[in-house]
């Protein structure tokens, strides 16, 4: 299909209404060997990928691998976001071999299928290999993944994208649900979100705001 008939938007590209967001065993054993990103910012980049979810009502499936016997159990920043769902527990490494998974994922409808994982090179490539063969588009969020080495991370990244997967990062998934800062309901939240968990995009956006004298107004509004 052509972009120009769909507004002069791309049909590649993500919507809130078109994805479904599956996030995969982001648990303490699992980042405890991870070495291709740091831990804190993989804690920090996960956590703003669920608040983007969150803020534009795209369902959201979280699981975990053994929570109770050797992983742990899921980021608790990332479990804050959603209180209410619970991780649904596996013990397949590959979540797609777990039926409860691919349901949850059904019962959305979406074809749009966005990922993180750890390790992306053991949980992140083998469901996104195998969810693609299940003729969903698949895209992969790498700077909320993470492998146990950085050749690890890189060569399962590779081979994903060789089977037609698409690789992003959280804040590009967050701004591409906006896409229009016309859209004015979620207008402030984006900010808020990329302000919090979007490094010096998020210094940025202060700093444009001080230069704006919003932060003035607020100061003259207080006294």
């Amino acid at each position: 299909m052509k972009s120009s008939e769909n507004g002069g938007a791309s049909f590649r590209l993500l919507t809130p209404e078109n994805s479904v967001l599956l996030l995969i065993d982001h648990q303490p054993q699992m980042a405890f060997a991870t070495r291709s990103i740091d831990g804190q910012t993989l804690v920090n980049n996960v956590t703003g990928l669920a608040k983007s979810a969150k803020l534009f009502n795209v369902p959201t499936i979280l699981t975990t691998i053994a929570a109770e016997s050797f992983s742990g159990p899921l980021f608790a920043p990332l479990q804050a976001v959603f209180p209410n769902i619970k991780p649904i527990d596996r013990t397949t490494m590959n979540a797609w071999e777990d039926k409860r998974v691919v349901d949850a994922v059904a019962r959305t409808g979406r074809k749009k299928l966005v990922m993180a994982a750890l390790w992306t090179e053991v949980c992140l490539a083998t469901a996104a290999l195998s969810a693609k063969d299940d003729d969903l588009e698949v895209y992969i969020v790498i700077d909320a993944s993470g492998g146990v080495t950085t050749e690890a991370h890189e060569a399962a990244v590779k081979r994903m994208i060789q089977a037609g997967i698409v690789p992003l990062t959280w804040l590009q998934v967050l701004l591409e649900w906006q896409r229009d800062w016309a859209r004015t309901k979620t207008y402030d939240a984006v900010l808020a979100v990329a302000r919090e968990h979007g490094g010096a995009y998020g210094v940025g956006i202060d700093y444009a705001k001080a230069m704006l004298g919003e932060h003035a107004g607020e100061a003259k509004k207080a006294a």
